[in-house]
């Protein structure tokens, strides 16, 4: 159901059985999938594409123009994948052509109230990103990351799969799979081996991993012999490569 409040640009596409509340806009260059839940007082602004069973609460703006001082109204876009929860005053802002024009949210992620994702940022599935937690321009998430609280993320850091980031964090470089970050500036401080075992990591594969980690965190290697290290020691799984591919193709260097 489409309140007759709402306000629906000429050539918004809206898909079917979409709720939208009143007092919201909908800009033309807008696409919402089916089963979509927008409540009163929302902005979707575009080019954005959002997929299916999305919800989105009051007062979020999506898909709104950045605020990088280098943005002068070129056409970028954000898409939005399947089955995300945008909480009140969620701001996703699109992309520049500084980058690759693109602000993407994968699906299954919870956004809660109050979070900010800025422009040319990739997030990958099943992230949760808590109250007021932002993540500047360009930054990579991977998949099934937690982001605390009033935590932020300084651009260009790259923070990756399974990672959990405490409240109140101040990340300023790149955060490994499976790495529990916290502090101002963020540190180390282990691996986040419970929300792997929630997630069906079996107990050799979590084995593994914290014996990688041991070597890249705990026997002061630098990170090349670190590297070199696990690649001597350990078999060569999938689960063990995205620590380690998140180590090797870290621009801003790893916390530590």
């Amino acid at each position: 159901m489409i309140h007759p409040q709402a306000i629906i640009e000429p050539g918004a596409m809206i898909g079917e059985n979409v709720t939208i509340g009143p007092w919201t806009y909908v800009a033309s260059n807008v696409v919402i999938g089916d089963d979509c839940h927008i409540s009163a007082n929302v902005v979707i602004n575009g080019p954005t594409k959002i997929g299916k069973g999305n919800r989105v609460f009051q007062f979020a703006s999506i898909g709104e123009e950045c605020q990088d001082l280098k943005y002068a109204g070129e056409p970028t876009e954000l898409i939005i994948g399947d089955n995300n929860t945008f909480r009140e005053c969620c701001t996703i802002h699109r992309g520049t052509i500084q980058d690759n024009s693109l602000t993407q949210i994968g699906s299954n992620n919870l956004f809660m109230a109050y979070s900010h994702v800025a422009h040319d940022c990739l997030v990958g599935d099943n992230c949760i990103m808590a109250n007021n937690a932002s993540i500047a321009g360009h930054v990579h998430v991977g998949d099934y990351v937690i982001i605390g609280g009033m935590s932020g993320v300084h651009q260009f850091c790259h923070i990756g799969s399974h990672s959990f980031v405490a409240a109140n964090a101040l990340v300023l470089k790149d955060i490994p799979a499976y790495v529990m970050a916290s502090g101002h500036p963020a540190k180390p401080f282990g691996l986040n081996s419970e929300g792997l075992k929630r997630r069906g990591f079996d107990s050799d594969t979590v084995m593994s991993i914290k014996r990688a980690y041991k070597n890249v965190y705990r026997k002061k290697l630098s990170v090349e012999d670190a590297l070199s290290a696990i690649d001597l020691q350990e078999e060569k799984t999938a689960e063990l490569t995205v620590f380690t591919e998140s180590v090797k193709k870290s621009t801003r260097g790893i916390i530590r």
